[in-house]
């Protein structure tokens, strides 16, 4: 089956194409002998009804500073195309929020992966929360009394913001820590959307393992070891990748979200688990296909379109 396929992407010419799962994905639909084509989210409009987008068919190659041609950029109707991929990173905004009601108006006619209507309801540390056995203890306010009962109840935790990426403005703070005021106020005075506190899991510094699931199926893992002197783990903080195997308890916890996953079209998903505890369900732009691959894991990009082929009629 040949598919038409329009990817949804921050500037193709400016990525990281070593680490980036959407380079991944387009190599091997190319391979496929799949059309490609790009477009970035702010040029989407709706116009009586349909949605279309300044659009360039693309060829790429695995050559880092030569990795893409380009042609002719043309305003199209996205339903033309029979595979969307939502791609574009964080932050998860109203201009992100916006674009998922677009692409809901094409879905399922042209496939959108992942599905747009649960990529907005579900963003990564809400959905998570359907879950609360699995997770360390979690509150999610922007109340400071809320906060301070929850230091005193668990001593050391991390505060994140809601609907931040790439372990920006995560900080550890302990029950006594004289930054907290401080911090609290910084963060106030920056957003006005509410925080994710967690009970601070003293094994991150072990590593925080990103699982892909394809389809609600476990499909690869990396360990991501963080620097020493922070307690980030993600690769673009200069968390170091490892190989790994999944114990028996992160099985468990990929089998529990599974059937969630897949009622609810998110059939590429990045999860991330600490000492045994499910932290964040990535669902916006999930990462880790390359760098699974390159410590001699699996094609994850080859699971993933098969999983995509097999929904198409």
């Amino acid at each position: 089956m040949k598919l038409n396929v329009a990817v949804q992407m921050d500037p193709i010419e400016r990525i990281n194409i070593r680490g980036d799962s959407t380079f991944a994905l387009m190599l091997e639909a190319q391979a496929r002998g799949f059309s490609l084509s790009v477009y970035t989210p702010d040029t989407l409009s709706q116009k009586d009804g349909a949605i279309s987008a300044l659009v360039k068919p693309v060829s790429v190659q695995d050559v880092e500073g030569d990795h893409v041609k380009s042609g002719e950029a043309a305003r199209t109707d996205l339903t033309s195309f029979d595979v969307v991929l939502l791609r574009q990173d964080p932050p998860f905004d109203m201009a992100y929020v916006t674009t998922t009601h677009m692409l809901e108006r094409i879905h399922p006619r042209t496939l959108v992966v992942n599905d747009p209507f649960h990529v907005r309801n579900a963003p990564e540390k809400i959905l998570v929360t359907e879950f609360p056995d699995l997770m360390p203890a979690t509150l999610i306010t922007r109340d400071r009394a809320e906060i301070e009962a929850f230091r005193a109840e668990h001593g050391d935790i991390v505060m994140k913001p809601l609907y931040g990426n790439g372990g920006v403005a995560v900080f550890k703070v302990s029950r006594e820590d004289p930054n907290f005021g401080s911090l609290f106020d910084l963060f106030a005075s920056l957003s006005r959307e509410p925080w994710v506190v967690q009970h601070f899991l003293p094994k991150v510094m072990e590593g925080d393992k990103r699982i892909i699931l394809v389809d609600g199926v476990a499909a690869g893992a990396v360990n991501r070891v963080p620097q020493p002197g922070d307690i980030r783990s993600n690769m673009v903080r200069g968390g170091a990748a490892r190989p790994t195997d999944l114990s028996k308890r992160e099985l468990e916890i990929c089998e529990r979200i599974g059937p969630t996953l897949r009622e609810k079209g998110l059939l590429f998903t990045g999860i991330d688990v600490i000492d045994g505890h499910l932290t964040e369900i990535n669902v916006t732009s999930p990462t880790g296909l390359r760098i699974i691959k390159r410590l001699g894991g699996p094609d994850l990009a080859a699971q993933i379109w098969d999983a995509i082929e097999s929904k198409r009629p």
